[in-house]
């Protein structure tokens, strides 16, 4: 495609107006404009193409490696608009003055790096942060991530991973919110406030201690063929509308600064050049005026996946998609000059993104002074080992409890068996950034009066459990089995670790499985008799005191399931908001219908699932009109001895449609604290365009009868009501509009 005149025409209106499209992100920088524009009319097209080259200033393990003097000469020849892989409150200052004081324009360098759940204080992994499903508790983790990430000079972290992700065998299940679009949308908010902060008037940069957000990977990366990394993504309108799509468009609301392309195609056309998604949904449709960044040589890669034959075709395949800055490949670098001097219109598209690049260093306030990110005296602040184990506590998911085995009897006498009990690696994960190893507490620290076998040996391992009242089997997966490009075929116990649990579960004694790891694991077999199981993923350097706060009473589980568990590898990919068949799964074989016959029916523990050390009750609901609203209610009580969290969650169903319609979809959650005896009444205000269906390139609202169901997880619905509603259009994805919550 070529571009024509209406797109010359958008690129003279972006130039004129130099503002953000208010829908996008309601930060007014129009003030900005006039230098902006003074810039652009000044630059060479050398000096545009380098604005949109990212380049890599050192390796993930070696910061700031390459910063040697050629780099340097490039940096003052303007050939780069942004260094990722680099850090450091002094080394990026003298980098930024290079920038600002000996090139020929000054135009400040952006500075990045990937800071996913932590910078020097490494907090629980993101998918764990999601089963605390608490938005705020999202936050708080992120702003401390941006803290820690501007004290370093960093500007930039790329990050949230907002991919809907519904099969566990894609290594980057870790990084995201789950299975649901709802709650994935929540989560995708929270961390962009977070990092990036309030909304700010006109001209009002990012403030002290905040960073710019990436909101990734647009889109469709979580539905990879096979839960193969990179591989392709066939996806229908409605199911990309419904579920992949509207985490994006609620972390663009919320003041996304910049959104990344995926590796993956859409039904053939890979994401990095799709025009009609990334050009025509985000920045058209949606109104997106930010910065698109690229995936890490995905420029390149355009000729791999059989749409370029050329560096220069695929350059201007990306550029006519909306990607404004060339990730690491210097493809726009040392090709698209040769693109433009063979279609002369691509230089509008290149003003376009030069704008926006030159509007993120703006709003930045890097051009009023670039040296306002980095402090080195706040660099060597203590890590924020409290708010670390408070977040990983909040992060643990009780799945069974048989016999009220936990908590722990404080008189018992415990064997701790398992290698990840004392791995203190895997409990930073598989994105670290600046976290180390020698800074976690592992379990084995943190329960010293346990008796501790590494299970290297099977059968000893039998005899430390034979010697104690209560067995605590920590099984899962190492930090280097889950992240990028860590699929898996079978995601049951790895190694010998199911030989452990079988010499040990023949020692008689009461177990209590704590799985660590990035995923949920299919475990079925391997948790048959075992009365007790933790999901405690990895929870960061405070991960340790933490599961001992749980085991030992101190504090009562809460964490809810962001995605099911699986029986069996083979159920993948699956949800809990499945389509309806014609013949609907039926625990009798001899019927026929949608099941396996060699499983039971469903996930072994649904997605919401989470138990407590207390027991909650629900009165029957309250079901009100409002306007273009229905309001729904249920008092919730704390009905045990102790005090706890319950998760509330509302689902909703629409049982007749002109197309079939999940059997369930979360659209509301409040974690709520109550003490013992204690009762409070929980309002869900459900906005009837929460409601609408992907039809027709449109959002309807059909009218008919919703049912409603408020519970403790997809899988225990505890009350269920209904209510009408009448025709209309929303203009927002539905799962990404918030449901007001209130507690009374």
């Amino acid at each position: 495609m070529r571009v024509g005149r209406r797109d010359v025409m958008k690129a003279s209106a972006l130039l004129a107006a130099s503002a953000w499209a208010p829908v996008a992100i309601a930060r007014d920088t129009r003030d900005h404009g006039v230098r902006i524009r003074d810039l652009l009319s000044r630059m060479t097209l050398s000096e545009k193409i380098g604005q949109m080259n990212q380049i890599a200033g050192g390796r993930q393990k070696a910061l700031n490696s390459r910063l040697d003097a050629a780099m340097l000469d490039r940096v003052r020849r303007g050939e780069m608009g942004s260094f990722l892989h680099v850090a450091g409150a002094e080394p990026l200052r003298r980098l930024q003055k290079i920038a600002v004081e000996e090139s020929r324009l000054g135009i400040p360098l952006l500075f990045a790096m990937d800071v996913i759940h932590g910078y020097r204080t490494t907090l629980p992994v993101p998918l764990a942060l999601a089963a605390g499903w608490d938005p705020a508790m999202m936050e708080r983790a992120a702003a401390l991530m941006a803290e820690e990430a501007w004290a370093a000079g960093l500007h930039w972290t790329f990050t949230p991973m907002v991919d809907v992700a519904r099969d566990p065998r894609w290594g980057r299940v870790v990084e995201g919110a789950g299975e649901d679009a709802y709650l994935g949308s929540r989560m995708a908010e929270a961390q962009v406030r977070g990092l990036e902060g309030p909304v700010r008037r006109a001209r009002e940069p990012l403030a002290r201690g905040r960073v710019l957000s990436c909101s990734k990977h647009f889109v469709g990366y979580g539905a990879v063929a096979g839960g193969r990394d990179y591989d392709s993504a066939d996806v229908s309108e409605r199911t990309l509308h419904e579920v992949y799509l509207p985490p994006f468009h609620a972390a663009m609301r919320a003041g996304s600064g910049s959104f990344m392309t995926a590796f993956n195609d859409v039904a053939g056309v890979p994401m990095t050049a799709n025009e009609a998604l990334v050009r025509g949904k985000l920045r058209e449709r949606w109104g997106y005026q930010g910065l698109v960044v690229s995936d890490w040589n995905a420029i390149p890669e355009l000729i791999s996946h059989g749409v370029a034959a050329t560096p220069a075709e695929a350059a201007a395949l990306a550029l006519h998609a909306g990607v404004d800055m060339d990730m690491a490949s210097s493809t726009y670098a040392d090709h698209l000059a040769t693109a433009v001097a063979a279609d002369a219109s691509l230089v509008p598209l290149i003003d376009q993104a030069v704008m926006r690049i030159l509007m993120t260093k703006a709003r930045l306030g890097l051009f009023d002074d670039p040296y306002r990110f980095g402090d080195a005296a706040r660099e060597k602040a203590p890590l924020a080992r409290g708010t670390a184990r408070e977040l990983a506590t909040r992060s643990i998911v009780l799945l069974r409890n048989e016999g009220a085995v936990l908590p722990l009897k404080p008189t018992a006498r415990i064997a701790l068996i398992g290698a990840l009990a004392d791995d203190a690696s895997s409990e930073l994960g598989s994105w670290r950034a600046r976290g180390q190893a020698e800074d976690a507490v592992t379990l084995r620290r943190a329960l010293p009066q346990a008796v501790y076998d590494p299970g290297t040996d099977p059968a000893a391992a039998a005899r430390v459990a034979a010697n104690a009242d209560v067995v605590l089997l920590v099984i899962g997966e190492d930090y280097d089995m889950t992240g990028e490009a860590r699929s898996r075929s079978d995601i049951g116990l790895p190694g010998d670790q199911q030989a452990l649990t079988e010499a040990v579960r023949g020692a008689g004694k009461p177990i209590v499985a704590i799985v660590m790891g990035g995923r949920p694991l299919a475990l079925e077999h391997a948790l048959t008799g075992i009365p007790a199981v933790l999901q405690t993923w990895f929870l960061g350097i405070e991960g340790g005191p933490a599961i001992a706060d749980v085991l030992m009473g101190k504090v009562s589980p809460a964490g809810r399931l962001p995605i099911a568990m699986p029986r069996t590898t083979g159920q993948v990919p699956m949800t809990y908001a499945h389509v309806p068949t014609g013949r609907p799964a039926n625990p009798d074989l001899a019927v026929d219908s949608a099941r396996y016959h060699d499983t039971d029916i469903g996930p072994v523990f649904a997605f919401g699932h989470g138990l407590s050390y207390t027991r909650f009750g629900y009165a029957p609901l309250t079901i009100e009109p409002r306007g273009d609203a229905t309001v729904i209610g249920v008092v919730v009580s704390n009905d045990g001895a102790v005090a706890g969290d319950e998760v509330v969650q509302l689902y909703i169903r629409d049982p007749v449609a002109s197309v079939a319609r999940p059997v369930a979809e979360l659209r509301g959650f409040k974690r709520v604290t109550l003490a013992p005896g204690e009762r409070r009444t929980v309002r869900f205000t459900l906005a009837h365009a929460q409601l609408a269906l992907w039809k027709a390139g449109a959002w309807m609202i059909e009218a008919g009868t919703i049912e409603v169901m408020v519970g403790s997880s997809s899988a225990d619905i505890r009350q269920r009501g209904r209510f009408t509603v009448g025709a209309g259009q929303g203009s927002d994805p539905a799962a990404s509009i918030a449901t007001r919550v209130e507690v009374a």
